[in-house]
């Protein structure tokens, strides 16, 4: 028995846990050796396209809501009451001037001046009569044959008919023009507006809405505000000594219809009015459109965009920002090519540019792209990019 115990091998713990222990010591050392890497590569500073601001030329857009109105929008009303006998024109037809758009019944207005005619004709009358005495007394007053006072009589009854001639063709005018006043006519060519009224109705001078509002149209006017703030802007920025001098030298401004797209005539900023408005605060421009098309109409609305040419400016990508709180930032490359964000208040835009006058300067250079990935204080490796290359991404 005991020579077959002898034989049999004695258990050995050693022997089994020197390879285990060994094993994990090279897993610990690989898992060191990868963390290692992968804090070596987050340290590694990161290629970004840097871009380097010159000041530039640019144009830039303010807008402004515009209420479109024909150089003449005029009210037809009728200037004598009566019903409304006859409509010649439709609504929306183009009129000649002179041409008829109404008639009133004027059977009241044709009696009235066949009345005036007959007061005129006795008054006529009673005028031949009268210089008929004075042409009997004359001579007798002369001879000595009757008084003075006689003829005197005659000739105040010959001045008293005269001013009876003169007030019956006086009537007889007026009941002329009252008879003239049953036809409306178009007082300039233009479109025909809404008419309110059918045939039969009664109309007349205390009507309180016009029969039509005829629109002369060849040329526009588009009437638009600025604020109090804008409005001083408009001041500063603008050449000229006097109001009537600053307009001058606005230039051409556009038209920016409803659809968002631009009427092709540009127009002109003619004339503003005198003074502000109490309950908005606004004060209004007016800038005239040709319209020889016909496109506009009167009541159409849209903007007025005015350009503003600035000569030196530093123009900035708008993907080459990014906001915080209402705010707009870039990374600026500061010393060691790290990065700080700063803030750029905008002066306006142009395009997909930034115009910015503060916050910036000259020779600066900002960070393009990547900007998800940066915080401040992060070092990079800087990648110039040209200008020009933007500027032509942005056209495409």
């Amino acid at each position: 028995m005991n020579s077959i115990f002898s034989t049999r091998a004695k258990y050995n713990p050693t022997r089994y846990l020197l390879p285990l222990i060994g094993l994990s010591v090279l897993i610990i050392a690989q898992a060191c050796s990868t963390s290692s890497g992968n804090e070596q590569v987050a340290d590694a500073p990161q290629r970004l396209p840097v871009l380097t601001l010159h000041p530039q030329s640019a144009t830039t857009y303010n807008e402004y809501p515009a209420a479109l109105e024909g150089s003449k929008d005029i009210e037809i009303r009728p200037q004598v009451d009566g019903q409304l006998e006859h409509i010649y024109v439709d609504e929306g037809a183009y009129v000649q001037q002179g041409q008829p758009l109404f008639r009133i019944n004027a059977r009241v207005y044709t009696e009235q001046l066949n009345n005036a005619k007959a007061s005129l004709a006795a008054a006529e009358a009673n005028l031949t009569n009268a210089r008929i005495d004075v042409g009997k007394l004359t001579p007798l007053v002369k001879n000595q044959v009757l008084s003075n006072v006689q003829l005197n009589a005659a000739l105040a009854a010959e001045r008293a008919a005269e001013a009876n001639v003169e007030q019956a063709k006086a009537l007889v005018e007026s009941a002329q023009i009252n008879l003239g006043y049953t036809v409306i006519s178009a007082p300039v060519a233009g479109y025909i507006g809404r008419i309110p009224f059918k045939m039969g109705s009664l109309v007349g001078t205390t009507t309180p809405e016009p029969l039509t509002v005829l629109s002369e149209i060849r040329n526009v006017f588009a009437y638009f505000s600025l604020s109090e703030n804008d409005f001083i802007g408009f001041k500063n920025r603008v050449a000229g000594t006097t109001i009537a001098d600053k307009i001058s030298h606005l230039p051409p401004v556009e038209l920016v219809l409803s659809d968002g797209s631009t009427y092709p005539e540009k127009g002109k900023v003619e004339i503003a009015l005198g003074q502000f408005d109490d309950r908005t605060g606004t004060i209004t421009f007016r800038a005239a459109f040709p319209n020889e098309d016909g496109l506009l109409r009167s009541g159409n609305t849209g903007k007025i965009r005015i350009p503003n040419v600035s000569s030196s400016v530093i123009l900035i990508p708008q993907e080459a920002t990014f906001e915080l709180q209402d705010k707009v930032f870039v990374f600026a490359l500061a010393d060691s090519n790290r990065v700080e964000s700063r803030p750029i208040p905008i002066a306006g835009r142009s395009g997909t540019y930034y115009l910015v006058e503060q916050g910036v300067k000259p020779g600066d250079r900002i960070v393009y792209a990547g900007l998800d990935r940066l915080q401040d204080g992060t070092r990079i490796i800087p990648e110039p990019v040209a200008p020009d290359s933007l500027i032509a991404r942005a056209t495409l």
